[in-house]
């Protein structure tokens, strides 16, 4: 299987410009599976509440139609953060949408700093299967509580989808741990640039499991890339004759006390 990213520097509000370009990067790809940054048709730095609502919009809305039609171009899974209106309430969310036409939505479990004002937290991971591989989705900072992928891995996923607007420095380096303590392959994609002040690390990355990196984009040019893997090896959690990473814990052991 084909998987890979698109690293870019989205504009903030602009949401034409921000799909358009996904969608033009993204064309450069062989790839089965692409993943985009989070939050990547809006811009990630909200200022009032008053932008979420003008540019937040539902699961079917604009923005997951036209990525919806290019994936059915493409014929390429496609994992992208946006701005979710459920009624009254807005999430930071991604969706997942394949060319058979289904959409998927993760909404973000672990709000990160100033997201806190503005977005309600989700409260599930999930998986589910396409082309006989398994796949969960995280973002950005998610990343940070080993539960996340965890979870995601103990229910089968075999490959993370993880749309991230990096900030800290330590994202790309934990995910080799995260690899290596639950055998799962992961996808990174992160944005670039300068929003409102704050600056985004680049640093895209595939990471494989054992924790091998694959590949790490820059941290400052936007591309494209795609790796080949091979899923069955995220189904191989031995790693000796004696010792399982699954099959070895003990969930009695880790109650606190």
């Amino acid at each position: 299987m084909k998987v890979g990213y698109v690293q870019f520097r989205p504009k903030f509000g602009d949401k034409e410009y921000n799909v358009s370009k996904m969608i033009d990067m993204a064309s450069t790809l062989d790839a089965e599976v692409i993943v985009f940054p989070e939050l990547a048709n809006t811009g990630y730095v909200f200022k009032s509440k008053e932008e979420i609502v003008t540019l937040a919009e539902p699961y079917d809305g604009p923005s997951i139609k036209r990525m919806q039609e290019f994936s059915k171009r493409k014929g390429a899974l496609l994992a992208f953060g946006f701005a979710e209106r459920f009624g009254d309430v807005f999430y930071n969310s991604a969706a997942v949408v394949t060319p058979e036409g289904e959409v998927k939505i993760y909404r973000k479990v672990h709000l990160f700093n100033e997201e806190k004002l503005y977005f309600n937290r989700g409260d599930k991971f999930f998986t589910f299967t396409w082309h006989d591989t398994v796949f969960g989705v995280m973002i950005c900072f998610d990343w940070i509580f080993p539960e996340a992928m965890r979870t995601l891995a103990l229910m089968g996923a075999q490959i993370v989808l993880h749309p991230a607007n990096l900030v800290l420095p330590y994202c790309q380096d934990a995910m080799v741990t995260r690899c290596i303590e639950n055998r799962v392959f992961e996808i990174t994609a992160n944005r670039i640039g300068v929003e409102r002040g704050l600056k985004f690390t680049g640093a895209s990355q595939i990471t494989a499991p054992g924790g091998i990196v694959l590949h790490r984009a820059t941290k400052t040019k936007e591309e494209a890339l795609a790796v080949d893997i091979d899923p069955g090896l995220a189904l191989q959690k031995s790693i000796n004759s004696y010792n399982d990473l699954f099959k070895d814990r003990l969930p009695s052991a880790y109650k606190l006390s």
